[in-house]
């Protein structure tokens, strides 16, 4: 209860008060109601960083979704998955900077990894992933994919070691193969995991920053310019602490709906196993 309160309800609190102040992070706090909200709402690079971040989210999430469950489909019955396992899982845990200049290099237009193969395997002249705003964003949601498959992967492992291997002997003997097994128990029977997995995948997505920092400062022409990118830049580049907490919390308060909401649709997919 007392880290409740101290790490949670407290800078809650706080984040609220200070949205409602004029200040610069240094002199006098000045009250002006609910003047940043709107200031925020009407402003365009909010705008713009909305839309980045939900065309972010709609490539990333149900990409690392599919190719997870995929995966941990492939490798359930598979001897030696603990190995696996722990490969897939190491994007996971290796830091975000790093990875994202890594990307950077793989990325890079005239000496990356990926437009070099291209060229040579497919006679492919490659596009400029990091300075063309058409491939920004899809190059920063691979990126991304790739780093949470391992840890949404092992939460359908987890998933499928739980049903029950009865359900496929029955459906076997009726005749079942195994896509049919797959549409009809492991995917239904996995939805509670999937809706886990999409709520953390999307509260994530809605709060991606290290990527587009590093990689592209929000660039090019701000097509890769998100909402938490947004905040950070209203508050240590124009120094408005008080718009940048209202962003804060307007980026909470859509999160935290976009949540209840998909509870609240859950009971119309989520089949739980009696």
């Amino acid at each position: 209860m007392i880290g409740l309160i101290a790490f949670s309800l407290i800078p809650l609190i706080s984040a609220f008060v200070i949205s409602m102040m004029n200040w610069d992070g240094m002199g006098a706090k000045k009250f002006i109601g609910l003047q940043n909200f709107i200031s925020q709402l009407q402003d365009e690079e909010f705008h713009i960083a909305l839309v980045n971040t939900v065309y972010y989210t709609i490539l990333s999430v149900p990409t690392g979704i599919i190719l997870a469950m995929l995966v941990a489909v492939g490798l359930n019955r598979v001897r030696g998955k603990i190995l696996y396992r722990l490969i897939y899982f190491m994007p996971n845990i290796t830091m975000s900077v790093a990875v994202a200049v890594v990307f950077m290099w793989l990325f890079n237009a005239d000496f990356g990894l990926i437009n070099m193969y291209l060229q040579q395997w497919f006679g492919i002249t490659g596009p400029s992933w990091l300075t063309d705003s058409r491939y920004v964003m899809p190059s920063i949601a691979l990126l991304s994919v790739w780093m949470g498959l391992g840890g949404n992967m092992v939460l359908f492992l987890a998933g499928l070691q739980g049903i029950s291997r009865s359900y496929y002997e029955a459906a076997e003997i009726d005749g079942a193969g195994k896509w049919q097994q797959l549409i009809h128990i492991t995917i239904p029977l996995l939805s509670p995991t999937t809706f886990f997995v999409t709520i953390m995948s999307i509260i994530g997505s809605f709060q991606v920053f290290d990527q587009s920092f590093v990689m592209t400062s929000g660039g090019p022409a701000k097509a890769s310019y998100t909402l938490v990118y947004h905040i950070y830049e209203t508050a240590f580049a124009d120094f408005t602490f008080g718009k940048s907490t209202a962003s804060a919390v307007i980026l909470f308060v859509m999160i935290l709906s976009l949540t209840l909401f998909q509870m609240k649709m859950s009971k119309r997919w989520v089949h739980y196993e009696d």
